[in-house]
């Protein structure tokens, strides 16, 4: 299985800190595509885009866990059309890893109906339609930018953001430069 990246706080400059048991959480993720244009998730009151996807539930298999989270965050339903590999990140200032499973879809139905979490909706979470390029640009351009909510702080969110700007600058590279 590909790893796509692994993030340490030293890529942010940060010295690691032995981890400890440290808790352990599995995502799914990835980059969803409607007409052209792919789904980012932009929590304004963080100055957060990011891609969309989340936890995977107990039991739950990665792929069914993509398509659980693009439908509560976009309304739509999709179609998987390729697993990419694994991002692995290691925040240790909050002995924490977390694994995601990311995947490309396509959009097959759009019902227009967004189910946010309390969480997102604090943050003020809206969604957008983006050129992969310009969605590219604000995420990356976001992590200079970032600021706590009363769930997140900056150390956590800019792994996040790290994440998903190294998940769409692979997809970029190694599969529409070809």
């Amino acid at each position: 299985m590909i790893c796509i990246k692994k993030i340490t706080d030293e890529d942010f400059g940060i010295t690691s800190i032995k981890m400890v048991n440290p808790r352990q959480r599995f995502g799914a993720r990835g980059i969803v595509f409607n007409d052209g244009k792919i789904a980012i998730l932009n929590k304004q009151l963080k100055n957060e885009y990011k891609l969309v996807g989340g936890g995977i539930e107990t039991d739950e298999d990665p792929a069914n866990a993509f398509q659980r989270e693009v439908l509560e965050e976009t309304g739509c339903e999709i179609k998987i059309i390729d697993f990419l590999g694994i991002t692995e990140e290691y925040k240790s200032q909050d002995n924490f890893r977390q694994t995601s499973y990311v995947y490309v879809a396509n959009v097959i139905n759009d019902n227009g109906n967004v189910n946010f979490t309390q969480k997102e909706i604090d943050e003020g979470s809206r969604l957008l339609w983006l050129d992969i390029n310009e969605a590219l640009k604000l995420i990356k351009e976001s992590e200079s930018k970032l600021v706590s909510s009363q769930y997140e702080s900056v150390y956590h969110t800019k792994f996040i953001v790290r994440r998903d700007f190294e998940i769409l600058k692979y997809y970029i590279d190694n599969y529409l430069k070809k």
